[in-house]
């Protein structure tokens, strides 16, 4: 067995020792050095023939030697030779004897001789004893013992470390330790190169976007194939895990683009992330929305450790060979180059790519742009063309008038003009406008660009009522928490209206309410529903529109009314839809439970491109068809509709190069209400034509009040 030994020799007395081995006096009385081991074979193996455990490793290192194996790739071959000083004290495996030594040990004064193992047996031949070994047998009478001699000792066999495992399994199966070893590097390899191209809009997944060279591959294989062993290994383990940090904004960026038609702010849209569990929890329940939480957190401690894996193996795996990958490197650097000046392209994407260069430098160009926009925006908000105008200067001309800003969700220009949803939706929109007339009313509609796409209603909501820009979520915390005018709080403000939500998509607390200038809100809890959600939405808008003309509008009051109309039912996914039933049915809403029942699951079609349009179309068609028959049934001489859409649908739904707009349109009973937007240029009807005008969305505030008489007072920022 293994023992550490010692000799009585020191470097310079070694000359001293008599001819049979034995110590002079002078050594006798010296420290102790430790020179290196000698081995001795195994006393029942041919000489110089390890066995058992040793054997498997030298075999397994033989052979991952010969190939090359990755799986010696933590051992790199630059690994640097320790110094004499460093070397640790050699272990010698003794051979065991019968013969039994007489002299004293060698091991120093102060250790007591070893005990012989007497289980040994005593057939090893003579020829089989290093000749370093002084010991002579019992017949040829007691002697000292040769310093360099190792007494036999037992010494309990530890557990095999993993790397000692590791050469077991290669020599017992090499041909499956290799074709593991290989695949994992391969793998490992796969991962980098994904993460380096990954795109991060889902239109432009393609197999062209993953045959490209990156840049950044071939710079990260040039530093680590130059530094040595640890700084190696620290530089490959910070490179993966903020490879694997970028790759997970990648995956946000996927996300937002998917859904909100733009790319994941890193300063903002941390609190959307709690909107998302929200949604997740109204579309697909608890126990779905909660599964998806324990995915996201696996995948986000998941991908930067597998990243910094994969870069290490593969650091390793260069530094092992360091000549064929110096070579590959600078061969792959050239056609790079190559590519690069020639503008060469597969399938029109560039083979050299610096996509992961670009991305960082957009995300950094983004996060310099939105602290800029916090600076200036504030000021912004604080200068209004109306912030001096006393009430009695506002909105003069619709005095004595119930006026209602309704936003329909969702309703984005793909409703009107895309060929799956578009024939649904007019025939809808014409029908309607038809039954208006009827009625003795007549409407005028055109185009408005949303501040926000695919979702944040409330982007939408503030952008059209403030008349600022409201494209991010600190705009609207800067806006809201100030007393910037709104279309809503300017009817508020001069004294003559009653103002009131009703917004059965608030499910908590909403200061917001103040700011708007409400006089009373009515929430999801508060419009006396006791049906079923209809997914996301929490009741029909036909239901929603009932209550509001039971709890405001059907009531008399002593002013005219200003409210301020959420319609939700054709929020994503689209499914279950509500059916319009007749109005002396609607109750308190549980008629609604078996259509509820009755309906489609998300699931059915929200993975469906063309299902998920047919049945957008038709959440578009009821939210019209509610808020018309609405007015057809309740309203009178005084009644004045504005409506439009919040925003486009989804990429899925709208297209992933569709624009920004959805519709508006203005309905009055009295002429003249729609005789002061002559000069606007809207078409006829509830159906914008396709060439009718488009403004932004935050122009329509100031056209509005300025249309309906007020008086420009600004106020300074």
């Amino acid at each position: 067995m293994p023992l550490f030994t010692r000799s009585n020799q020191t470097p310079d007395r070694a000359g001293a020792a008599t001819d049979e081995g034995l110590p002079s006096a002078d050594a006798e009385d010296s420290t102790p050095e430790e020179p290196a081991a000698r081995p001795a074979p195994p006393s029942d193996a041919t000489p110089g023939k390890p066995e058992g455990a040793a054997a498997v490793a030298q075999a397994a290192e033989q052979e991952g030697a010969a190939a090359g194996d990755p799986l010696d790739a933590g051992e790199p071959a630059d690994a640097e030779e320790p110094t004499d000083a460093e070397r640790p004290t050699a272990v010698t495996e003794t051979p065991d004897t019968d013969d039994t030594a007489t002299g004293d040990t060698a091991t120093g004064d102060d250790e007591p001789p070893l005990a012989k193992d007497t289980d040994t047996p005593a057939e090893a031949d003579a020829d089989e004893t290093p000749a370093t070994t002084a010991a002579t047998t019992p017949e040829d009478g007691p002697t000292t013992a040769d310093p360099d001699a190792t007494p036999d000792t037992a010494t309990p066999t530890a557990d095999p470390t993993p790397t000692t495992r590791r050469a077991i399994l290669r020599a017992r199966h090499p041909v499956a330790a290799r074709v593991l070893s290989w695949t994992v590097t391969l793998l490992a390899a796969a991962l980098v190169l994904v993460a380096l191209l990954l795109p991060n809009k889902p239109a432009d997944f393609r197999l062209s976007e993953f045959a490209r060279i990156p840049v950044e591959a071939l710079l990260g294989a040039a530093v680590l194939i130059a530094l040595p062993r640890r700084p190696r290994l620290v530089a490959a383990v910070l490179g993966g895990l903020s490879l694997g940090v970028l790759t997970l904004l990648n995956l946000l960026d996927i996300g937002f683009n998917e859904f909100l038609g733009r790319g994941f702010n890193v300063v903002l849209d941390w609190s959307l992330l709690g909107d998302a569990q929200s949604y997740l929890e109204d579309s697909v329940g608890e126990a779905g929305a909660l599964a998806a939480a324990v995915a996201v957190v696996v995948l986000v401690l998941l991908v930067p450790a597998l990243m910094a894996f994969a870069v290490v193996r593969l650091g390793n795996l260069m530094a092992r060979h360091t000549a064929t990958t110096t070579r590959a490197t600078l061969v792959l650097s050239t056609v790079w180059m190559t590519c690069a000046s020639l503008s060469l392209q597969v399938g029109g994407v560039p083979i050299a790519s610096e996509h992961t260069a670009a991305v960082v430098r957009d995300r950094a160009a983004r996060v310099k742009a939105t602290i800029r926009d916090e600076r200036g925006f504030a000021k912004e908000a604080r200068a209004d063309v109306f912030g001096n105008t006393p009430g009695s200067e506002l909105v003069p001309d619709l005095r004595g008038k119930d006026i209602m800003f309704t936003f329909i969700e969702s309703y984005g220009r793909s409703a009107v003009e895309d060929p799956v949803m578009s024939p649904g939706v007019d025939a809808t929109l014409d029908a309607k406008t038809g039954e208006l007339a009827k009625a003795g009313f007549h409407a005028k509609s055109g185009w408005l660009t949303s501040a926000t796409y695919g979702g944040s209603s409330w982007l939408g909501h503030s952008t059209f009522l403030s008349g600022l820009w409201i494209d991010n979520q600190n705009r609207y915390r800067t806006v809201t928490a100030g007393d910037h005018l709104t279309l809503t709080s300017a009817f508020k403000k001069t004294g003559d209206w009653r103002t009131v939500g009703i917004m059965p998509g608030v499910q908590k607390g909403w200061p917001e309410a103040k700011f708007y200038g409400l006089d009373h809100l009515y929430d999801a809890h508060h419009l006396g529903y006791q049906g079923p959600k209809f997914s996301w939405s929490t009741m029909p808008d036909q239901y929603a529109l009932a209550a509001f003309q039971r709890l405001e509008h059907g009531r008399k009051h002593d002013k005219p009314l200003m409210s301020e109309i959420i319609l939700t039912s054709s929020h994503q996914p689209w499914a279950p839809i509500p059916k319009t039933i007749p109005q002396d049915q609607v109750g308190d809403g549980s008629v609604y439970d078996a259509i509820q029942k009755a309906g489609k699951k998300p699931a059915d079609v929200f993975y469906d491109s063309t299902k998920v349009k047919q049945e957008y179309g038709k959440s578009i068609q009821y939210s019209v068809t509610s808020l018309i028959d609405y007015v057809v049934k309740y309203g009178n001489k005084n009644t004045v509709l504005v409506f439009l859409g919040d925003h486009q649908p989804m990429a899925r739904v709208s297209g992933d190069k569709a624009s920004r707009d959805v519709p508006v349109a203005i309905v009055a009973h009295d002429p003249k209400v729609l005789d002061k937007i002559t000069d606007w240029g809207y078409s006829d009807g509830l159906r914008p034509a396709h060439d009718a005008p488009v403004w932004k969305m935050s122009a329509f505030r100031d056209r509005f009040l300025t249309a309906y008489g007020s008086t420009p007072r600004p106020s300074k920022g």
